[in-house]
């Protein structure tokens, strides 16, 4: 059935969207072990980005939601960009004192997803999180646009402000500072960035008959015996395995 794109609204006002469904990949172009690319998450991760930009239609291949929590688990969710990757996590910057960066200072985890419609994949990683060093966050920074230094420096992100004019108005004032005039901002203590270092990374592609295809690397836990049915030993310290979708 192809996708509904106007959905009619109930006299109850309830909008039915079980019609809405578009194909993904088809049984003869699943995901198989043998098509990883690697057998450690942050190479397949890396070959998997590579393709996603290299895909005409998706705007931000980097775009990422992440998620937090408070030590209670409230949890909240929001659009970030990653800013680098490597064999150490997953890099993103924000502003400390923000909903996200107060989440994290009490409850230093997080999860990330990526989701790249145009390739029918999304990519999940869950671990702990740390801050960069003030250095990396300042050669960052400075590396910025002035008007997204001047953007960070006015924000005092998540907190409530009259309307848009009361922001507005502080980036000019900043801009009109004839010592700022296409100079780098110094770095505010309030902003930086962080790392997430990966304990499990998900690899999802979508198949149209719902049996997806979910290759997760993880973390042995301490102790544990493997299963060698299920559990493979890859690279790098990294356990891989299929999981039912």
């Amino acid at each position: 059935m192809e996708a509904v794109r106007d959905p009619p609204m109930s006299a109850d006002n309830a909008v039915d969207l079980s019609g809405m469904r578009v194909p993904y990949h088809n049984s003869k172009n699943p995901f198989l072990e043998s098509d990883l690319k690697a057998l450690e998450p942050i190479e397949q991760f890396r070959q998997w980005f590579a393709e996603t930009c290299n895909t005409p239609g998706i705007k931000e291949p980097n775009a990422v939601a992440l998620a937090t929590s408070t030590p209670d688990g409230k949890p909240s969710c929001r659009m970030v960009l990653l800013k680098g990757f490597s064999k150490q996590g997953f890099r993103f910057f924000t502003n400390y004192e923000s909903r996200k960066g107060s989440e994290l200072a009490a409850n230093p985890r997080a999860c990330m997803m990526f989701y790249w419609d145009h390739k029918d994949r999304s990519v999940r990683i869950e671990g702990a999180v740390e801050k960069l060093t003030e250095e990396e966050s300042t050669e960052y920074f400075q590396q910025r646009p002035l008007g997204s230094q001047v953007a960070a420096t006015i924000s005092r992100q998540s907190t409530v402000v009259p309307d848009r004019n009361f922001l507005a108005d502080q980036a000019e004032a900043l801009y009109a500072g004839s010592e700022n005039r296409g100079q780098p901002l110094p770095r505010p203590s309030f902003w930086g960035g962080f790392n997430l270092v990966p304990e499990t990374v998900e690899f999802w592609q979508g198949q149209t008959n719902r049996l997806h295809d979910r290759i997760r690397f993880r973390r042995p836990a301490p102790g544990e015996k493997l299963d060698e049915k299920l559990t493979h030993v890859g690279e790098d310290g990294w356990f891989y395995e299929r999981l039912s979708p």
